[in-house]
Order: C-alpha cells, then sequence, then structure tokens
C-alpha cells in the first residue's frame, strides 16, 4: 500500500533532520513546493536499486510536486526464458532476477537506455556496484539536465594517484552536479517486504536538498535522518564491507559469538579512524546514525558479504572469493573485497598499515597471503598498539 505523504520535517539534537511517519493523509504540504515537480531517474536495477526505486515510487505518486513515474535503469540481460530483463521488468511490475516476488509499483518504468532513462530527470538516484560508476558517469557527461541533483547509494571508493576518491565525490567532479548520499542498516529484502529500518542521508550544505531526498525515500516502515557529513555518512557504508567479511571469517571458522562482537567492535574503531585520518571533517556523531554501528550490525549478521566470507573460511580458501560469488550470489557482486583492496592500497601507500591491523588482516586474507584463523591471530600476537593508541587516537579524539 503507497504511503500517503504530508510531513514537515522535524529538527534533531544533532542538527540533523528526521521525516515522522505517515499519518495516512493524503493532503500536500507547503513544503513539497520545494520539489518544484521533480521526476526522478534510479540508475541501476539490483537488488537495493529495485526497492530504492519502490521507496520513492510510492512517494511521487502522493506528491503533487512529482511527476508520478520513476525510471529505472536496466543493465540489460536475457533471462533463461528468452526474454530481456527489462521487458520482464514492465510486463509484470516485478525485477524477477534481483528482487523476486515484490512489486515495483505501477509507475515504475524500467529502461535500458542510460541516456533516455536520464534525459528528463532533474533526480539521480545512483545504486550500483562501485567499480561500474565511473565509466556510467563518462557516459552521461553532457547528457543530465543542469539543474539535476544526485543521490548515491553506492558502497565503495575509487582509489587513484592521489589517494582515495568517494564515489559522491566523482559523481560531482565528472558530472559537474550535487550529490548527496544515503547509507544505513539496509537489508534490501527486508525493506522489500516492509519491515521498518533506518537510514541516513549525508548532505554538503544545503538543507533543502537534503530535505527532498528525506522526503522521497522516508515511509511508515523506512524512516530516514539527515546530518551535515557526506565524507563520514558514505564511509560508514564502503567500509563497513570489510567489517563484514571479518565477521564472515569468524562465522565460517564458528569463533563464536563474543569473537564476533569484537570483530565488530575492533571494526568500528577502524572505521572512526580511518575516516577522520582522510577527512578532519567527519563527526564523531555520524558513526551512532544509522549508516554507522546500526549497518555494521545488520551487515555482520545478515548481509550477502558476510555470508559469502563464511562460506570462504569454512571452505579453507579453497574457492576464490570470485567463484563463491558467482556460485552463491546469482549476478549480484559483493562490494566488501574489492574495498578492503582498495584500503589496503591507501594504507599501504600512505604507510598506515600498521594503524589498521584488522582492515589490512582482511586483504591479507582474501588474497590467500594468510588464512582465515589470522582474523584473530593478530590481537593474539599484540601487535604495536601504541601505534592505535597514539597516532590515531589523537586523531579521533583530538
Amino acid at each position: 500500500m503507497a504511503p500517503a505523504f504530508e510531513h514537515q520535517l522535524l529538527p534533531e539534537a544533532d542538527g540533523g533532520v528526521v521525516a515522522p511517519h505517515n499519518t495516512g493523509s493524503t493532503n500536500v504540504s507547503g513544503d513539497d513546493q520545494l520539489l518544484l515537480k521533480s521526476k526522478v531517474t534510479v540508475v541501476g536495477s539490483g537488488n537495493w536499486g529495485s526497492v530504492a526505486a519502490k521507496l520513492i515510487a510510492s512517494n511521487t505518486l502522493k506528491l503533487s510536486s512529482c511527476h508520478e513515474e520513476v525510471r529505472m535503469w536496466v543493465f540489460e540481460e536475457t533471462l533463461p526464458s528468452g526474454a530481456k530483463l527489462s521487458d520482464v521488468i514492465n510486463r509484470t511490475n516485478e525485477n524477477v532476477k534481483y528482487l523476486p516476488g515484490i512489486k515495483l509499483g505501477k509507475n515504475v518504468v524500467a529502461d535500458p537506455d542510460l541516456e533516455n532513462a536520464v534525459k528528463d530527470a532533474n533526480m539521480l538516484v545512483f545504486v550500483t556496484p562501485h567499480q561500474f560508476m565511473e565509466g556510467i558517469c563518462k557516459r552521461l557527461v553532457g547528457k543530465i539536465k543542469r539543474d539535476a541533483k544526485a543521490i548515491s547509494l553506492v558502497k565503495g571508493m575509487e582509489v587513484k594517484m592521489e589517494g582515495p576518491c568517494m564515489i559522491s565525490s566523482l559523481i560531482s567532479e565528472l558530472l559537474g552536479i550535487n550529490c548527496s548520499v544515503l547509507m544505513g542498516a539496509n537489508i534490501a529484502n527486508e525493506i522489500a517486504v516492509e519491515k521498518f529500518s533506518e537510514a541516513t542521508v549525508g548532505y554538503r550544505e544545503n538543507i533543502e536538498i537534503a530535505e527532498k531526498w528525506v522526503q522521497l525515500f522516508s515511509t511508515p516502515y523506512f524512516m530516514v535522518t539527515a546530518v551535515q557529513d557526506v565524507e563520514g555518512v558514505e564511509l560508514c557504508g564502503t567500509l563497513k564491507n570489510v567489517v563484514a567479511i571479518a565477521a564472515g571469517f569468524v562465522d565460517g571458522l564458528e569463533m563464536g559469538n563474543n569473537t564476533k562482537a569484537a570483530i565488530m567492535r575492533i571494526g568500528l574503531r577502524e572505521m572512526r579512524a580511518l575516516s577522520k585520518l582522510l577527512f578532519s571533517s567527519v563527526k564523531d556523531s555520524t558513526f551512532f546514525e544509522s549508516c554507522g554501528v546500526a549497518d555494521v550490525i545488520t551487515t555482520c549478521l545478515g548481509g550477502r558479504n558476510r555470508k559469502v566470507a563464511e562460506a570462504f573460511a569454512k571452505n579453507g580458501g579453497r574457492w576464490s572469493f570470485d567463484e563463491l560469488e558467482a556460485e552463491m550470489l546469482q549476478g549480484q557482486k559483493l562490494q566488501g573485497v574489492s574495498t578492503a583492496r582498495e584500503v589496503y592500497e591507501v594504507l599501504s601507500h600512505r604507510g598506515w598499515l600498521e594503524l589498521f591491523p584488522l582492515f589490512t588482516t582482511v586483504h591479507e586474507i582474501c588474497t590467500g597471503r594468510l588464512p582465515p584463523s589470522a582474523i584473530v591471530e593478530y590481537s593474539e600476537q599484540k601487535p604495536n598498539f601504541s601505534l592505535l593508541q597514539g597516532s590515531v587516537n589523537r586523531v579521533v579524539d583530538g
């Protein structure tokens, strides 16, 4: 049932904003005029992209200032039946490959032509595997509306010679548009069946843009807050997948809940430390939002990165992550392994490997340099914790 939509955005104590639950009224408030007849395109149609389209489409039906139609760019695939995925989505209103059994909304239109999908949109939602984002953005240069705004749901980063480049920055730099981010404790299949969840929008200066995104995503079962910390929110969404790989190793080796809790705590600590070393503007409070500690918890309990890492540890690394991904995820992509590699490159280049023993060890296990059991051995061997207690703490506490 599509939610009604008529809310003022409420301030939070830390300066963020939150959209309250819908009351069921179909009245349209004056605040909706901020959207100025927005037209939305979702760039991506995997599991999470399909859920994002469903959330947004339920709201555009109720907002008089939005076009009802939500375009969803589909990387075209031929299904075993011989039918094209985009045709099946438009005929059945269901992404039968990546989100089977869930109706997306009659106003969601699948489009396999990327340029056509975005040409009329002034609100672009990017939700594809991060390794494809640079190519997608280069294809869109000069093809989008000049007043377009973007939001990235993409977890990951690009590592360049000059250092790490966050996906939101990549979008802004290549397309010349404002880009916010949305991250959180969001296992897509649970949101698809409308189980309650939260998310965090990270924005830069313009609170009105953040409010637009909060309005478009918020439903009674999906509560969204906004914080002025793009890099903090985005790095939480990126780095937690590395922690989830570590948690999967623990599960695969049946090390128990105490060990897993320790890995999650150490992982969150390294997330916070690295984020603040890379971007001094990152706020401590961000790590207590849904994008922070909550996302670490849910990803380490139920995400695909944890699941595949568990299988990797159980078979002693005899199957590669690429083989396990193909076998277990039916076309979906892992993010944690590639992100661990990218993080390792950053740490190695800057001489920070000793500061981040968990992140370093995850990558070395993924590449076969260490066995899965090494995920806890560094703590038994007591590495140079003075480095962690010194340099990193001066950054995160000072």
